[in-house]
């Protein structure tokens, strides 16, 4: 297709196709075009003369520009206003053959040639004073909430509230913050289905009663001997040990040991001498209350006895169900749990009926949740619906911190004070503490 600077509007030709008299052009007829005899523009701009400076003295003789004045100007590529180097020069609208007054082109005068020059950051300090919209406005200042306003979470990031957390957890303070029974409450942490947690829940409420200002004393009765490493308590073999109390009868106090950098804490540790208890125990008379009895003649006073029993129930078990007034049962979120939790309920009943008819049941706490799955979920609800107000409202969740704290031989309450499993522990403590207090019964020395 040949462009020779025109075009046909349809509704500039007249019948039968033939063009107009009066056709109309694309370009704009400019007042300084040129026209040479076959009617084409022969240049867009008239031939001016040049300008020529003279030479200084002495000096160079620097040529000028031959740009005629009337020369748009050129465009700046630095500055945002002329728009891109590339783009197209727009061009002046069109003379229709209706238009009452033709339109011109008026070129813009040339801008001088400045250098560019970096325009310097000017920064506006926020003001606190609010500001009106417009001339007149006002704005109430009751009301108005300035952008620098810290919010909750500008206040509170995640590592303060982790680090305040952590502090209320240590509470360096010693001040006793949690309720403190009116009686030696000697709780049985057993559950015969291995791994729910039995271990990890002894040594992590027992520090956290500690740290609040309870005196609470730590039984470990499960040869492994866990819960003394949980609480860096020595336990190798020639170390004296419940095994001791059990069959030769020598008192609690001797075999106690304070632990380190936890005050009001006690532990009588568990040596693998433990395993053959089990046996020796058979033909001692009153075997099934000999824990029991190195309890009560213990001279001193605890808040909280505290007695992790292995995963069987054997005599050790029944010695630990007979010494105590409360069981505290961890069952791990999962279908295997539920399954063994029955046998136990029914030995539990035993005791009750024929050794110990003060025991019961006081309290159910849930372990390794996972809130991932549906069978968590399940297995709360269930767990929930069976017993009750006997479940406690904190639940443990799965945490690798609760897993790393016993090989530093630490409990998670001091290994990382900030993390959930930590903070679920400290929960279920004081909830622990505050259900004591609800049973106001006269203290026991």
């Amino acid at each position: 297709m040949h462009d020779d600077g025109r075009y046909d509007d349809p509704r500039l030709t007249g019948p039968g196709g033939e063009p107009s008299a009066d056709p109309v052009s694309r370009e704009t007829n400019y007042q300084e075009w040129t026209v040479n005899e076959s009617g084409e523009p022969s240049s867009l701009y008239p031939a001016q003369p040049s300008k020529r400076r003279e030479p200084s003295a002495g000096g160079p003789v620097r040529p000028v520009s031959s740009v005629p004045a009337n020369v748009p100007p050129a465009r700046d590529p630095l500055d945002p206003a002329d728009g891109p180097v590339n783009a197209p020069t727009p061009r002046p609208p069109a003379v229709r053959a209706n238009a009452a007054v033709p339109t011109r082109y008026e070129p813009q005068p040339p801008v001088s040639a400045v250098p560019f020059q970096a325009v310097p950051e000017v920064t506006v300090a926020p003001s606190d004073t609010p500001q009106a919209d417009g001339y007149g406005d006002e704005v109430d200042a009751s009301t108005y909430v300035s952008r620098e306003t810290p919010t909750r979470e500008e206040d509170d990031p995640p590592l303060a509230m982790e680090a305040m957390r952590a502090v209320q957890i240590l509470n360096p303070s010693g001040e006793v913050t949690m309720p403190r029974p009116d009686r030696t409450r000697v709780m049985c942490v057993a559950n015969q289905k291995g791994g729910v947690g039995k271990t990890t829940t002894t040594v992590n409420l027992a520090v956290a009663l500690a740290l609040h200002g309870n005196r609470v004393l730590v039984v470990d009765l499960d040869p492994q001997g866990n819960a003394s490493t949980g609480l860096n308590v020595p336990h190798h073999t020639g170390v004296p040990d419940v095994y001791d109390c059990l069959i030769d009868s020598v008192p609690l106090e001797e075999v106690a040991q304070a632990v380190e950098g936890i005050p009001n804490l006690w532990c009588v540790p568990a040596t693998i001498d433990l395993a053959g208890a089990e046996i020796e125990l058979v033909s001692v008379v009153a075997r099934e209350s000999r824990l029991a009895r190195a309890i009560a003649a213990y001279p001193g006073h605890f808040d909280y006895v505290f007695i992790d029993c292995p995963p069987s129930l054997g005599l050790l078990t029944v010695n630990a169900l007979v010494a105590a007034q409360e069981v505290l049962i961890p069952i791990q979120c999962e279908y295997y749990a539920l399954e063994g939790l029955n046998q136990l309920i029914n030995n539990i009943n035993l005791v009750r009926q024929h050794l110990n008819p003060k025991l019961e049941v006081s309290t159910i706490l849930l372990t390794m949740y996972d809130r991932r799955t549906r069978l968590a979920d399940a297995v709360e609800q269930d767990v929930r619906n069976h017993f009750g107000d006997k479940v406690l409202q904190a639940v443990i969740p799965r945490n690798v911190r609760v897993s790393e704290a016993p090989s530093y031989g630490q409990s998670v309450m001091t290994y990382d004070p900030g993390s959930r499993g930590a903070t679920s522990y400290f929960e279920a403590a004081q909830e622990i503490a505050e259900r004591g207090v609800k049973e106001p019964v006269s203290r026991n020395a």
